[in-house]
């Protein structure tokens, strides 16, 4: 197959680099790439969310499938698109997309399918909104309805804060149409864990669990961000709880969907927050997390082409066996110091083949070349440095040893991904 893949991040290169080694696959372009995606495949300089950028290729390529990685082509409708092209798309319709692209929908459709979550409120104006923070005592999580690239949830530790996020999203427009409406909610107590699924309709195919970290800085403090560390398993999630979470939580939400005439197609994110009660949704996504999917693809066995070309045609049953390597797998991203604020661009990095040599994967994110042809930092989220081993532990240390190889002073990461795992195999 010749396939593309849209995006290029993080996420994309783990995809990329996973298909590049299928037997199905002869050859991955990549849109619009970046400067690690470029070893494992031709990059086309089409923007992610250049939808008749895409159609145009697509035409002119006539890729087997297509694998959309970000979520805002998908919200935008690119799978529709490509699919009336007579494409093959690993994604959903805009219309199924909507469970990403608007909290206020997500959470109304877990609310009519008996979906476990916590209680909400959608607000239009500031008034509802601290009306909402009222009512649950303060203790809220304030959501940005639309898209803001996993920074628009603000997990408030009073009152006070809840009510300045609000007002920034609302009024101040801080993440501009995404925070015109807002979801109020009651804040859960517990763990937090990623599943994911691959999904034709009804049927689906569960993956290895993971866990994301969040927030910038060591032991879980600072703001939230896009994710600055993931791996997976997740010993925190047994087997009896990731039944229930088919159980109560995907197959009523597909089903659900299909009632509502948008079917689900594509890879489905639940993260979850596991309370007292029981298992409970956070937010969907219509699309492999990242940095989640990196330590994913590091433990992937299988060919990738033909796993996805399968689900993307609506060919798998659901009873499928995916092949999966053992091991734990880490992966640690290198930010750009700044972010998520503001940081600079065009920083050389160097050491990367050394921290190859170490026995990590790189996976690149934000790089570019510059006119040296050296590899520069270009975005919030640059690297993403996987390792595998026999227990999490072994994966963190040899993914920070590998990083000690790394020469770039303008960038900085968490130095104890992968720590409540860790406790968790130590006690």
């Amino acid at each position: 197959m010749k396939v593309l893949v849209v995006g290029g991040g993080g996420r994309e290169h783990a995809l990329v680099w996973r298909l590049a080694r299928s037997e199905s696959v002869k050859e991955v372009i990549a849109a619009p790439g970046n400067a690690g995606i470029a070893r494992d495949a031709r990059c086309v300089p089409v923007g992610a969310e250049d939808i008749e950028g895409f159609v145009r290729l697509a035409r002119e390529e006539k890729p087997d499938l297509v694998v959309v990685g970000p979520e805002a082509p998908l919200v935008a409708g690119l799978a529709d698109r490509l699919r009336a092209e007579g494409i093959a798309v690993l994604g959903p319709s805009a219309a199924a997309a909507r469970l990403e692209g608007s909290k206020a929908f997500a959470k109304q459709l877990m609310h009519e399918a008996g979906v476990p979550t916590a209680r909400f409120v959608v607000c239009r104006t500031l008034a509802e909104a601290e009306e909402a923070i009222a009512r649950f005592g303060g203790q809220v999580a304030v959501k940005a309805s639309g898209l803001a690239a996993g920074k628009g949830v603000v997990v408030a530790e009073s009152a006070d804060a809840a009510k300045k996020a609000a007002r920034a999203m609302l009024e101040e427009g801080r993440f501009g149409e995404a925070g015109r409406e807002v979801v109020v909610e009651e804040r859960l107590q517990g763990e937090e864990a990623s599943m994911f699924f691959l999904v034709a309709g009804e049927r689906f195919l569960r993956l290895p669990t993971s866990q994301d970290h969040k927030r910038l800085l060591d032991g879980d403090k600072g703001p939230n961000t896009g994710g600055m560390g993931a791996y997976s398993p997740a010993p925190c999630v047994d087997e009896q709880t990731a039944q229930r979470v088919e159980r109560e939580i995907v197959a009523p939400t597909l089903a659900r969907m299909a009632e509502m005439g948008a079917p689900f197609a594509g890879v489905l994110y639940v993260g979850l927050m596991l309370t007292e009660e029981g298992p409970k949704v956070l937010e969907f996504n219509v699309r492999f997390g990242d940095p989640e999917c990196q330590p994913l693809m590091a433990r992937f066995a299988g060919d990738l082409g033909e796993v996805l070309a399968a689900v993307a045609r609506g060919e798998i049953t659901g009873k499928e066996e995916l092949p999966w390597d053992a091991r734990a797998a880490l992966c640690v991203v290198v930010a750009s110091r700044g972010y998520p604020e503001r940081y600079e661009k065009g920083q050389v990095i160097r050491g990367l083949e050394k921290v190859e040599e170490a026995g990590a994967i790189v996976f690149h994110a934000g790089t570019a070349r510059n006119e040296a042809g050296e590899i520069v930092n270009a975005g919030g989220r640059v690297l993403g440095v996987t390792a595998l081993g026999e227990t999490i532990r072994e994966a963190q240390q040899r993914a920070y040893a590998a990083l000690a190889h790394l020469d770039w002073p303008g960038g900085f990461y968490r130095r104890d991904i992968g720590w409540r795992a860790i406790a968790r195999e130590e006690n």
